[in-house]
């Protein structure tokens, strides 16, 4: 009863969260690169921002991470991909931003506790959850399939031991 229950339930939650599935592939995959510029398309942003603003919080302001000022000149300060005028408090600097559906999808991925999709994400997870412990009722256990099945188990185990712990 039991075997058949959970693949019932492993069969429909699985084509219901098959486009939620493939966002999180793909804006999992597209993550692993957010350090680098793969994918993301150049704009140029112009701000007015408040006059004579500390090092620090200009950083803040234009969120930007890591910001450091490379020179000074003058009323002017030169940093990565752009300047900022102390004096009239205007700044120029290129953005670098994937473009609108793969950041979208990637926001989704990275959701936050204060974030209203959080609820989704952790739906999500305990899907995924349960994906993983049902999939042992698919097939009767005293069959080869399944027997061979649980080695590729250990073997995925102990792979993942060994990449967590590199």
């Amino acid at each position: 009863m039991t075997n058949k229950y959970m693949r019932i339930i492993h069969r429909y939650l699985g084509f219901f969260l098959i486009g939620i599935m493939t966002v999180y592939a793909l804006s999992g995959v597209v993550l692993i690169f957010r350090d680098s510029d793969f994918l993301k398309i150049e704009s140029e942003v112009e701000k007015q921002l408040q006059p004579n603003l500390p090092t620090n919080q200009l950083g803040r302001e234009l969120k930007i991470r890591d910001f450091k000022v490379a020179k000074e000149e003058g009323d002017v300060l030169f940093f990565n991909n752009g300047e900022y005028n102390k004096a009239t408090g205007e700044a120029k600097f290129i953005q670098k931003e994937l473009p609108l559906v793969l950041n979208k999808m990637t926001k989704l991925h990275k959701a936050k506790s204060k974030d209203p999709l959080f609820y989704l994400n952790i739906f999500f997870g305990v899907s995924l959850l349960f994906f993983a412990i049902s999939s042992f009722w698919m097939f009767m256990p005293k069959t080869h399939i399944f027997r061979k099945g649980m080695y590729f188990t250990v073997f995925g185990m102990v792979l993942t031991f060994i990449l967590l712990f590199l």
